[in-house]
């Protein structure tokens, strides 16, 4: 139990910290106004994640904690929130910041879907999802840091999309193999005469090659597209979203190097990569003298 906010902040720190993943919680280049909130959002996110993805409860059981999550969201918004540091948090975060509720309701969606649905048609299906998988944690991040204007949205938008769908491609294994989630849309399997059981055999050939370098292509389109958002972002914010794109550039070149003939390969980044990724807080372009993706020009899947 969490006796005081401020107890309340250093559960979730302690949390988010122990979980860290691709997420700007541990980051010293984040304003220290900003860090406690910004915990607190990322144990949302990791637990109503864990609801719809860890342990063997079924569906049913699954969405109604998920519905339950929802329910103290609302109530932690009118000052009621439950006896536990995640609500404690939120209800000092929230009125403080001026959240939205719209963006962790989002999230709750997303994860509902998650516990349901495993495939996708089409890439407006995928990104619709991303749109509420990942969008929202950008959004979130901009409103604490009083940024939320709709030129910064959008950008942040484009770049949460883009790292959902790096993601995507680094997890392919664990996601297919071993979840039986595909968020490849059946539409690109068809349009590259690859089947689910053909991805699945293992070691690739030429139309899965050109299947997953169409989708790190479009992957890279969106975090590209974004990539002016970290210019107009003031101090250390500015810095730590900086490094966060190239971070996810990166990990789209090193896609680009390891898929032909390995769909299942994950990409590791090393101490030259890192080396790289730093290099952002020097003044320049964040992604200056990069290959862009091809699908930018072709404007397929970046609004």
């Amino acid at each position: 139990m969490a006796s005081s906010v401020s107890d309340a902040y250093r559960e979730c720190r302690a949390l988010a910290q122990s979980h860290y993943e691709n997420f700007p919680v541990a980051s010293h280049l984040l304003p220290r106004r900003m860090r406690d909130p910004v915990a607190a959002v990322y144990v949302f996110a990791r637990r109503a994640d864990d609801l719809a993805d860890e342990g063997t409860k079924s569906d049913e059981t699954r969405l109604r904690a998920l519905d339950a999550m929802a329910t103290d969201l609302d109530a932690t918004a009118a000052g009621r929130p439950p006896d536990d540091a995640l609500w404690r948090a939120l209800a000092d975060a929230i009125p403080r910041y001026s959240l939205p509720l719209s963006p962790f309701h989002d999230l709750l969606s997303a994860f509902r879907q998650d516990v349901t649905q495993h495939r996708f048609n089409t890439f407006d299906d995928l990104r619709d999802y991303a749109r509420r998988s990942a969008d929202p944690v950008g959004r979130l991040l901009l409103h604490l840091a009083d940024q939320p204007t709709p030129g910064n949205i959008s950008d942040s938008d484009r770049i949460c999309t883009g790292l959902q769908l790096i993601n995507f491609l680094q997890d392919l294994h664990q996601d297919f193999i071993e979840r039986d989630r595909l968020y490849i849309p059946r539409a690109d399997l068809l349009a590259f005469g690859v089947t689910e059981q053909r991805l699945r055999s293992g070691p690739g050939d030429a139309d899965i090659d050109a299947l997953l370098a169409h989708q790190i292509e479009r992957a890279g389109a969106w975090l590209y597209a974004g990539r002016h958002l970290p210019g107009r972002l003031p101090g250390r914010f500015g810095l730590e979203i900086r490094l966060i794109v190239r971070g996810g550039w990166r990990i789209v070149e090193r896609l680009r190097a390891t898929k032909p003939g390995a769909p299942f390969a994950r990409p590791r980044l090393g101490p030259a990569d890192r080396a790289w990724i730093a290099r952002g807080l020097l003044p320049g372009a964040v992604l200056g003298g990069v290959q862009p993706p091809r699908e930018v020009a072709a404007s397929e899947s970046v609004e």
